[in-house]
């Protein structure tokens, strides 16, 4: 199990009030799966991701990435599983504009202490994969928001980490370039990361394999996205 999620509860005081942005969440997410979280805004979907990116922690409940109980860890100890396990996407891409692609995505391998040589070479395999490597020494105003948000995925992936969490990453883009967006992610799920996307709109939800749904910070539904076979159910104790 890559993520196991219990009784997950977050609150945030704002002024004199309690604000419950997660009430008892429980979810396990296995090694490879293709995973869309859904929710209006105040759902909690966001709120989730960012524990699961381990950029928040719960005010109460246990989260346990590869066996490892999140709550319990350092500043430190997170801030190494945020540059070694988890890849982030977001919807502004938060690229370097004076950069270019090739250093925008060598950046986690600089702060992971790489070596020059193997840090081009991996951001080069990277920049290939998302179908850039002709775009290597562009810098972002000589790209399109489609290549530049690919940028950003190829930053993500640098790592190789275990998770790719992308939060509405279609969202600044026309719907011909989402698609392209999307069929990129759609290769890096069969190379084997887990791809969790949070999004609003059910027509990037539906790229993923299972579609969990968020209301009032519960899970309404989790199951198949429309047009995917059935997965069978996993067990929450």
């Amino acid at each position: 199990m890559l993520i196991a999620i219990r009784d997950l509860h977050r609150v945030y005081q704002v002024g004199s009030d309690e604000v419950h942005a997660l009430n008892g969440v429980s979810l396990d997410i296995e090694r490879n799966e293709y995973l869309a979280i859904m929710g209006p805004s105040g759902s909690g979907k966001s709120t989730l991701m960012n524990i699961v990116g381990c950029l928040d922690t719960p005010s109460r409940g246990s989260y346990r990435l590869n066996d490892r109980e999140i709550g319990a860890l350092s500043d430190d100890e997170l801030a190494g599983i945020r540059n070694q396990e988890i890849g982030f996407v977001f919807q502004t891409f938060n690229l370097l504009p004076r950069a270019d692609a090739l250093h925008n995505v060598e950046l986690p391998l600089i702060y992971a202490g790489y070596k020059h040589e193997e840090r081009r070479r991996r951001a080069k395999e990277a920049l290939e994969l998302v179908g850039l490597g002709d775009r290597m020494k562009h810098r972002p105003n000589e790209l399109s928001g489609g290549q530049r948000q690919r940028v950003a995925i190829a930053r993500a992936l640098v790592n190789r980490p275990s998770i790719i969490l992308a939060d509405e990453p279609t969202g600044n883009l026309d719907s011909a370039t989402g698609e392209e967006i999307m069929a990129a992610f759609e290769r890096i799920w069969e190379q084997g990361n887990t791809v969790i996307l949070v999004t609003h709109e059910a027509d990037i939800a539906a790229h993923a394999r299972r579609v969990v749904r968020m209301r009032d910070g519960h899970i309404e539904s989790d199951g198949p996205a429309p047009g995917r076979m059935p997965v069978a159910p996993i067990a929450v104790s």
